[in-house]
C-alpha cells in the first residue's frame, strides 16, 4: 500500500481520507519539523515516567527510548525525510518510530495526547531559545559597556525633539542602551517562570485514568512546575503571547538604537561611518555607502510586532480547550525568534566595528548653545530664580544669533548689561567638557558619574 493511501493513526472512525490539497492545507510539518529535537526530548522523558510507573514494562520503555534517540541524531543529521500525510511532527516521529522499532512503538502515546505533546514541544523550544536570546543580549551588552569605556570622555551632542539640548558623554549615551537592555533581560528571565510550566500529562483536555507522575516530567524536562488545570496546560499560549511582547519591546530597543546610528553616519551628523562589513553600496550612485544593516534591524521590528498581534487575533476568540486554529503560533513565534537573534548578532557587529570620529564631535559640541543651561544654573546659584534666570540667558541667546555669535564670543560688558552677576568666570562653565564634569547627580552625565555607572554596568554584567 501506498504512502498516501495508508490510514492516518487516527483515521479509524473515518471512511474517507482526505484529498491531498485538504492534507497540505492542514499539515503543519512543513514548520514544526523544527521541533524534531523537542518533539523527542519529550518523548523520552513521558516513555521514562511511563516505565517508571509500571504503566508500560521498563523493558519497552528502554526500547522505545533507544529508538527515539537514534531518530533524535537522525534529525540532527538532517536523515529524516517528512511526509504532509502524517500532517506533523508528532505523528512523522510516531511513523519513524515505528518503523525504527516496531509495533512497541505504539505504546509510546499512552497517556498522552498530541494537545499536550505540542504545548509542551512549544515550552521546550522557546526554552531553549530564550536561553540563547539571553546570552546574545549579554554580548550586545558587552559590545555598549566596552565602547562607553573608550569613551567616557568623548563628549558628544545631546538632544530633545531632535534638536541640540545638552552635551552627554558619549559612554553615557551607550549606557542608556545597555540599561534598556539589562530591563529586556529581566523581563525575559522572569518570563522564563512561565516558560518553565509542565502541559504534559493533562492529555487531550481532562487528564488520563493512568496513575502518571507529571512531577517526574517536569524534572524530567527541566521545568520548575506543572499547569495546575489540565484544560488551561492545552489551551494556554499566554507564555508565547508574553515572549513575542518582550521581543517587541527588545526591537523597539534596537530600532531606536539603529535610527540613531542611521543618523550619525549621514553625511549631515558625520559621527560614526560604518564598517564596510556592515554597508552596502548604491546600483547606479557610486558614492554611496548606505547602513542597510541597521535599516533592515529598524524595519524587521514591524514583523515582530505583526508576530505579536498575529498572535493575540488567533487567540482572542478561542473557547477552552485546543482548537486547531492553535497550530497558528507557530511560525510567528519560529520567525521572531530567528529575526531577533540575527538582529541582536547584527547590532553587535555594528557597534564593535564602526569608526566614532571624535575630531567631528568635538567641532560639534564646541559650535552650538547646548551649554546656555550652564549660565542659567551659575545665575541660579547666584540667588537668581530659575525662572528669571532662564528668561536673561534666554534673551542672551537671541542676542548671539541676531549677531551671528557663539556664547563664548560674547564680551563681559554685554553678560553684564544682561544681568549684573555675571563675571569672568562664566566663560569656563560654558565649555562643554565643564558643563559635562559638572553633572554628577546619581545616573547624570558627569565624568564622576560615569565612572561609577560603568562600574555598576560591569558587576551587574558578571552577575548576569
Amino acid at each position: 500500500m501506498t504512502q498516501d493511501k495508508e490510514m492516518k493513526l487516527w483515521g479509524g472512525r473515518f471512511t474517507k481520507q482526505p484529498e491531498e490539497w485538504v492534507d497540505e492545507f492542514s499539515a503543519s510539518i512543513p514548520f514544526d519539523q523544527k521541533l524534531a529535537d523537542e518533539d523527542v526530548t519529550g518523548s523520552i522523558a513521558h516513555a521514562t515516567m511511563l516505565g517508571k510507573c509500571g504503566i508500560i514494562s521498563l523493558e519497552e520503555a528502554d526500547k522505545i527510548i533507544a529508538g527515539l534517540r537514534i531518530l533524535q541524531e537522525k534529525a540532527k543529521k538532517g536523515e529524516l525525510v517528512y511526509t504532509v500525510q502524517n500532517e506533523d511532527i508528532h505523528l512523522n516521529m510516531e511513523k519513524f518510530l515505528h518503523d525504527e522499532i516496531g509495533e512497541t512503538a505504539g505504546k509510546l502515546h499512552t497517556a498522552r495526547s498530541r494537545n499536550d505533546q505540542v504545548a509542551t514541544d512549544a515550552h521546550l523550544y522557546l526554552k531553549n531559545q530564550s536561553e540563547e536570546i539571553l546570552e546574545l543580549i549579554q554580548t550586545l551588552q558587552s559590545v555598549l559597556l566596552d565602547l562607553a569605556k573608550k569613551h567616557v570622555y568623548t563628549i558628544i551632542p545631546g538632544y530633545t525633539h531632535l534638536q541640540r539640548a545638552q552635551p552627554v558623554s558619549l559612554a553615557h549615551h551607550f549606557l542608556a542602551y545597555f540599561w534598556m537592555l539589562e530591563r529586556d533581560k529581566e523581563r525575559l528571565s522572569d518570563a522564563m517562570k512561565r516558560v518553565c510550566m509542565s502541559p504534559l500529562g493533562a492529555g487531550a483536555l481532562a487528564g488520563t485514568t493512568f496513575p502518571i507522575d507529571r512531577h517526574f516530567v517536569m524534572e524530567q524536562l527541566g521545568f520548575t512546575s506543572v499547569y495546575e488545570n489540565s484544560l488551561d496546560a492545552v489551551s494556554d499560549r499566554d507564555f508565547m503571547l508574553e515572549f513575542h511582547s518582550h521581543a517587541s519591546i527588545i526591537m523597539m530597543h534596537l530600532s531606536r538604537l539603529s535610527e540613531e546610528l542611521i543618523m550619525w553616519c549621514s553625511e549631515e551628523f558625520q559621527f560614526i561611518e560604518f564598517d564596510d562589513t556592515y554597508s552596502t553600496g548604491s546600483s547606479i550612485m557610486p558614492q554611496k555607502k548606505n547602513p542597510d544593516m541597521a535599516e533592515l534591524v529598524r524595519g524587521k521590528t514591524g514583523r515582530v510586532y505583526g508576530n505579536l498581534m498575529a498572535m493575540l487575533t488567533v487567540m482572542k476568540g478561542l473557547p477552552l480547550a485546543y482548537n486547531k486554529d492553535l497550530q497558528e503560533d507557530k511560525e510567528g513565534l519560529f520567525d521572531t525568534v530567528e529575526t531577533m537573534k540575527g538582529c541582536l548578532s547584527i547590532m553587535a557587529g555594528m557597534l564593535k566595528t564602526m569608526t566614532i570620529h571624535e575630531a567631528v564631535l568635538k567641532e560639534k559640541v564646541e559650535n552650538d548653545f547646548s551649554t546656555a543651561t550652564e549660565l542659567a544654573d551659575y545665575l541660579a546659584v547666584k540667588g537668581l530664580p530659575f525662572r528669571e534666570a532662564h528668561e536673561v540667558v534666554g534673551k542672551i541667546v537671541l542676542y548671539a544669533i541676531q549677531n551671528k555669535m557663539l556664547l563664548r564670543d560674547i564680551p563681559l560688558e554685554k553678560y553684564q548689561e544682561m544681568h549684573p552677576s555675571f563675571d569672568t568666570d562664566l566663560y569656563e562653565i560654558i565649555t562643554p567638557y565643564a558643563a559635562v564634569n559638572r553633572r554628577n547627580s546619581y545616573g547624570g552625565t558627569g565624568f564622576d558619574a560615569v565612572q561609577a555607572a560603568l562600574k555598576k554596568a560591569e558587576a551587574t554584567l558578571q552577575h548576569s
